[in-house]
């Protein structure tokens, strides 16, 4: 399937709200479909990466320097949580996502992906384990890289989680400063895995028997993907992905497929020097929006709340260099843009979106740390 990037549907308008936004928290904001407030949550947080909801309310908060935090009854605890491992804090890496099992009702188990420290270099590894009080007890390690490819860059460590229905785990690993590691299957850099629950991977992936390769890959040729999230009704997993100097990317993630990078893109060198001259090549995918020049896109959502019935199944995409938040429309297929509009310009670096079941939208803001939800003005 290929889908041409946003400049090529005339059917996408850009509506741009009204400029930025004050921490005043009882201001109506006015966009398109739906009035709403801001509502701050929590503060004093540093660098926070993630967010996630428990069955009983509470909610997890990572912090990139390698703390997990609890929201409970609607205040900060002081507290943190025990028993995480050490991480490779340098740059952009550290402790990153958190996800619940599909089936944590019965089992418990929380899953943290996190910059791990070999010899002082890094790469993403993904644990398990449950919340005990406040202690995360009884860690089995899901995934883990060879040793061999942990390096001491401190850049594009992706690191996104995503459950599918059927209980496999999707996740994101950046090509780690070196573009040509997302062309080569024989590393995990550049990729999106699958695999099972338990850390096994499937037969079924589609490079499970190619000799040399990472049996995990799902996709390749993927820069540095920091959002992941199935769409609600199609099923589709949706990724943004950071481009250099422009390029950045939303796409819908296909098993076996090429991503591109650094082969087509439609950025360039930080320092003005060209990557490529091609935006496309046979074989090669292309993203369903490219954003140019670069946002800085981060954690997505789809929304599926009650609250903003104009907004259901709208995606919502974080930005941390342009401060905002993009509401992304789809055709009624659902793998078409038909429109963006941004929300809350200027409003500080946005690193997570999360539409938990208040139906309430959160958003985690990198610096300084604090977290906010979206909700009716009415």
């Amino acid at each position: 399937m290929k889908i041409h990037h946003v400049f090529r549907q005339l059917a996408v308008s850009v509506i741009l709200c009204l400029g930025a936004w004050t921490t005043v928290s009882a201001q109506v904001i006015s966009s398109e479909k739906e009035d709403f407030k801001v509502e701050v949550v929590a503060e004093g947080l540093k660098n926070p990466w993630a967010i996630l909801e428990l069955p009983d309310g509470r909610l997890l908060v990572t912090e990139r320097p390698g703390t997990l935090r609890v929201i409970e009854n609607g205040r900060l605890l002081s507290d943190v949580v025990s028993g995480l491992p050490a991480v490779y804090a340098k740059g952009q890496g550290g402790l990153l996502d958190i996800e619940l099992h599909p089936d944590y009702a019965k089992n418990g188990w929380i899953y943290v992906a996190f910059s791990d420290v070999k010899n002082d270099k890094g790469l993403t590894k993904i644990i398990r384990g449950r919340l005990k009080g406040m202690a995360l007890v009884d860690q089995e390690t899901i995934f883990e890289a060879p040793v061999d490819e942990y390096t001491g860059a401190g850049v594009h460590f992706g690191c996104r989680m995503e459950f599918d229905s059927n209980g496999h785990l999707f996740f994101s690993i950046g090509d780690r400063g070196d573009m040509k590691n997302a062309q080569l299957r024989t590393n995990v850099k550049g990729k999106v895995h699958r695999i099972r629950d338990d850390g096994g991977v499937p037969e079924d992936n589609p490079f499970f028997s190619e000799p040399g390769a990472a049996r995990s890959i799902w996709s390749y040729g993927n820069r540095n993907p920091q959002g992941l999230r199935f769409h609600p009704v199609t099923g589709d997993l949706w990724a943004t992905e950071h481009g250099p100097r422009g390029g950045d990317e939303l796409n819908i993630i296909e098993k076996g497929k090429n991503y591109g990078w650094p082969l087509i893109t439609y950025g360039i060198n930080y320092n003005g020097t060209p990557i490529t001259d091609k935006t496309e090549a046979p074989g090669l995918e292309q993203p369903v929006i490219q954003w140019t020049p670069s946002i800085a896109v981060s954690g997505i959502d789809f929304y599926t709340g009650k609250l903003f019935p104009k907004w259901k199944n709208n995606l919502f995409v974080g930005a941390l260099a342009h401060q905002k938040i993009v509401r992304v429309e789809f055709d009624a297929a659902g793998k078409a843009v038909t429109r963006q509009e941004i929300l809350l310009e200027k409003s500080g670096r946005i690193r997570d979106v999360r539409c938990l079941s208040d139906g309430a939208i959160y958003l985690v803001y990198d610096d300084p740390g604090k977290i906010v939800r979206l909700v009716p003005a009415r």
